[in-house]
């Protein structure tokens, strides 16, 4: 699918490394036909001494050679490199946004300046884990967007994990959950592994319990599609020590927190698109 397709990464950053790392690896593309551009020269010679991919300091140089576009940078700078390129995008272009919080409409608007361009532009948003190729990402299209296009997506996209399709108006609650959800299950982490500590077990034994037991519960929920409180009642007996340990959760509300962080973390998320959307369209005062 990516055959006589040339990928360009405009910023260099974790995500676009993380992406390059599992397309080379995976060997759906070459190479030699990704194409990096980043403000730091350093960066640039390390991705291309660690990768074989050719770099590039000027976006606009990236921007000509290829056909897909990866706008991985800060959603803070994202409006000021679009406009940047947007005289050299034309319709073979395909562009695909990684920057949270960015709605599609404020790409177009810079791409879409000629009349009847409609240049196909896709919303992602993966998450940290992808940096081991463990990620997810959520993928949402322009209505100019073709089933192909989708597909090319979906297809770069797995390179680093897995993906899922869904409207653009959800992006929000897929930052809450899964974009914030890594740090979530971090501190998770972090505080099972104290607890061990608190109990006697040693740093480094309570971290390589605790990492596995998450790690572990994960992968039996995906492999067994089990609900997870059928999951949860396979490991707790009547009068054992697991629903003791529940019991001091429901009592310390974790269900209710959780819901609450990604509740937070959404209603944030969609505060920064609208603060985005209206500086781009003149309304700074409004945001």
């Amino acid at each position: 699918m990516l055959k006589n397709k040339k990928l360009g990464f405009l910023g260099g950053g974790n995500m676009a490394e993380a992406m390059i790392k599992g397309l080379v690896t995976a060997g759906f593309i070459d190479a030699k036909s990704i194409f990096v551009s980043d403000p730091l020269q350093a960066r640039l010679d390390y991705l291309h001494q660690e990768y074989k991919v050719k770099v590039s300091i000027e976006n606009r140089t990236v921007t000509e050679k290829c056909d897909i576009l990866i706008l991985a940078v800060k959603p803070q700078v994202i409006v000021k490199m679009v406009k940047e390129i947007h005289d050299l995008i034309h319709k073979g272009h395909l562009l695909i946004s990684v920057a949270a919080g960015i709605p599609i409409s404020v790409i177009e608007d810079i791409v879409n300046i000629a009349p009847k361009k409609k240049i196909p532009v896709i919303r992602t948003m993966p998450n940290t884990p992808a940096l081991v190729q463990a990620g997810v990402t959520a993928v949402a299209s322009s209505k100019s967007v073709s089933k192909s296009d989708n597909q090319i997506a979906h297809r770069i996209f797995e390179a680093i994990g897995r993906t899922v399709d869904v409207p653009e108006e959800s992006l929000d609650a897929v930052t809450g959950l899964s974009g914030s959800g890594p740090a979530y299950i971090f501190m998770v982490i972090e505080a099972l592994s104290d607890a061990g500590v608190k109990m006697g077990l040693s740093r480094e034994v309570s971290n390589i319990l605790t990492m596995q037991t998450v790690l572990g519960s994960a992968e039996l929920a995906i492999k067994t599609g089990k609900h997870p409180g059928e999951l949860k009642d396979m490991v707790t007996s009547p009068g054992g020590t697991t629903i003791s340990g529940l019991h001091s959760l429901e009592a310390g509300g974790l269900r209710t927190t959780l819901m609450d962080a990604v509740e937070e973390a959404t209603l944030r998320s969609a505060e920064l698109g609208e603060a985005t959307r209206k500086k781009q369209s003149g309304n700074p005062e409004e945001s």
